[in-house]
């Protein structure tokens, strides 16, 4: 009679199996990557846009009104549709300038009362009405004589809370990639270790 083979079953997996675990992951781990890395350019591209909408905005208002938002010397407070609804904004100095809190603030006002851009023209407070950034920041108009230390002065918008490495990207792409020069500026040296910055645009 022949032995038996006492087989009290099989524990742990074969290399094959091992590997295609291991195959599996792999795929999994590169499609969680794919999917940051895809919504990570996305949200880039939406400031990219969102800065062109809010230019293009505030051309099209100087161009009707001939002065810039939040700038503009005539009162717009009345109500719609013979003024813009626009509380508090009475009038900018018409300098050309975002060189003052009020003409900040009145700047997203008179863009939505005149309906260039969506938003409450009443709300006079610029954390609750300025355009919101896809990171949670917010864009908002600013003047200075000498923007981040380059140099230069004008009007510029500023990107709040952005991560440095898509700053660093959009410089790339839009500007001349160096974080102090251009028209695309960053608060921080790109190699510097800090994960979120600011951004100076000098779209106007």
């Amino acid at each position: 009679m022949l032995g038996k083979t006492n087989l009290k079953g099989r524990s742990g997996f074969t290399l094959i199996e091992m590997a295609i675990v291991l195959v599996i992951i792999g795929l999994l781990l590169g499609s969680v990557l794919k999917g940051q890395e895809m919504i990570k350019n996305a949200k880039m591209k939406r400031i990219k846009s969102d800065i062109d909408g809010i230019v293009a905005a505030t051309y099209s208002y100087q161009d009707r009104y001939k002065y810039l938002p939040g700038d503009d010397p005539m009162n717009r407070v009345a109500t719609p549709p013979a003024g813009f609804g626009a509380k508090s904004c009475t009038r900018g100095n018409g300098n050309g300038l975002f060189d003052t809190n009020k003409e900040r603030i009145c700047f997203w006002q008179e863009l939505a009362g005149a309906g260039f851009i969506s938003g409450d023209p009443s709300v006079h407070n610029e954390v609750k009405v300025a355009k919101r950034t896809p990171f949670g920041g917010r864009y908002l108009v600013r003047y200075a004589n000498n923007i981040n230390s380059s140099g230069k002065s004008g009007n510029y918008i500023y990107v709040e809370n952005v991560p440095t490495e898509i700053i660093k990207s959009l410089d790339e792409k839009y500007d001349d990639g160096v974080y102090n020069t251009g028209t695309i500026q960053c608060d921080y040296d790109y190699t510097t270790s800090r994960a979120y910055a600011d951004i100076y645009w000098l779209a106007f």
